[in-house]
């Protein structure tokens, strides 16, 4: 196993995220270093990398384009105030980002982290329901089981149980939607599942409850991905954006995961033929290698702020490192490795394939459901008699111990390979991930 630490090092100061600290560091696995699509553990096994680090680094790990790129430019110029200054790759990556974001969405506000992409998304919406004179709609609609990252806006609107409740109140006037899980229905369907578009009908009641005239916008995952894969049924985010748009409410997809090829599009909204008013990303934007993020924005939401006089703030947030001139540099890099690769396309391709590779899955011990789309899938469990997650807990581990990284939600373990795997190395994944389940059985 890999768990030791550096001679010199104490496992005692860091405070490690979305981990049970003392189960951890009772026997750590380190990560020492990265190529490709494996990590090398710190006695020197190879992992095979199923999770893409963390939903991000879609072009694979050690990629020297990347890493040459950040090296030119740190060494150029490390740092620059977008705050009333500004330097010329924010510029160039905001036009880039606007050639594959769907069409109309070319504004573009730089974040750090999905997260902050989030609360970014949240108040866009709100100061534009003001700026345009609808200044009651200030209700904001979430969904049940959904990721919206930790910030307080994000947490309010997502749905994760654990996520919020020992945080107290969080924001006021925040309603949810109904989650889109129908095991009984739905389960081990390929691609989109079938049943389940009257779900989005849930808007309308709240329209009826709340008022339109109150409500500011709806976020939702078109793909829910920390929550453990939770596909859209089919027609389901057509029917929200009909609903939002008959009654001015604002639609925001949160495309932190599903962005940058993982469901075979640049965007779940292309793949699904659904253009939200506000969209936002982070994760693949820099393959991972630099904190970015960042929300695309509707032409028509971008004017109704331009108003006043010209030497006056339109919107008064940002970040420090708003369109930090070394993330911009690894988000180009990362942006021309999709196109001169493919990749987009490549997960498109490989679908079937992936598809069914995870369905061979299917009677093996305790699996009860599989769903998969583009080059992502999850696969949930039966409760455990100890508790919920304590089966997938020992699937990712027995995994880890067989030399592949899986991700962990509740009962349901995630997969989601760099968009460059090949079918060997898929392969490779489903062996090892069979094998971790009929042990954890």
């Amino acid at each position: 196993m890999a768990n030791d630490l550096h001679p010199t090092a104490s496992p005692d100061h860091f405070w490690m995220p979305f981990t049970a600290n003392r189960q951890f560091k009772a026997g750590p696995r380190l990560l020492e270093s990265a190529e490709g699509l494996y990590y090398t553990a710190s006695d020197g096994r190879q992992i095979l990398d199923g999770t893409a680090g963390l939903w991000c680094c879609n072009a694979g790990h050690g990629r020297r384009e990347i890493s040459e790129a950040v090296s030119r430019q740190i060494a150029k110029m490390d740092f620059a105030p977008t705050f009333q200054m500004g330097h010329p790759l924010p510029f160039e990556l905001a036009e880039q980002l606007s050639r594959i974001t769907p069409p109309g969405l070319n504004r573009v506000f730089f974040t750090n982290s999905g997260s902050e992409s989030v609360d970014t998304a949240l108040k866009v919406a709100l100061a534009y329901q003001r700026a345009i004179g609808q200044g009651t709609r200030t209700r904001l609609i979430g969904r049940e089981l959904a990721y919206h990252g930790v910030g307080f806006g994000g947490i309010s609107v997502g749905g994760m149980p654990n996520n919020r409740r020992a945080f107290g109140a969080l924001l006021p006037g925040v309603d949810h939607l109904p989650h889109t899980l129908d095991l009984q229905r739905n389960a081990f369907s390929r691609g989109l599942p079938q049943y389940g578009v009257e779900r989005a009908d849930e808007l309308e009641r709240l329209v009826t409850l709340h008022g339109a005239e109150n409500i500011a916008a709806v976020i939702v995952e078109p793909m829910s991905g920390s929550a453990g894969v939770i596909l859209p049924p089919l027609g389901y985010l057509q029917r929200l954006r009909e609903i939002t748009a008959k009654h001015g409410i604002l639609l925001i997809f949160d495309e932190v995961i599903t962005g940058f090829g993982r469901v075979g599009k640049a965007f779940a909204a292309e793949r699904w033929g659904v253009t939200p008013d506000i969209l936002t990303c982070a994760k693949g934007l820099t393959n991972g290698a630099v904190p970015m993020g960042a929300v695309c924005v509707a032409d028509h939401l971008f004017e109704a702020f331009m108003s006043g006089p010209e030497s006056a703030i339109e919107f008064f947030h940002g970040y420090t490192y708003s369109g930090h001139p070394v993330a911009c540099a690894a988000a180009l890099a990362t942006l021309e490795i999709y196109r001169n690769e493919q990749l987009f396309e490549k997960a498109i391709a490989l679908e079937d394939y992936w598809q069914d590779a995870l369905f061979s899955l299917r009677s093996l011990p305790n699996v009860i459901d599989i769903r998969t789309v583009g080059l992502v899938g999850g696969l949930q469990f039966a409760p455990h008699a100890d508790g919920v997650g304590k089966r997938a807990y020992e699937v990712f581990r027995q995994s880890f111990e067989n030399g592949l990284l899986v991700r962990a939600s509740g009962d349901t373990i995630a997969l989601s390979p760099a968009l460059i795997v090949d079918k060997p190395q898929i392969d490779a994944m489903i062996a090892r991930f069979a094998d971790a389940i009929r042990t954890a059985g």
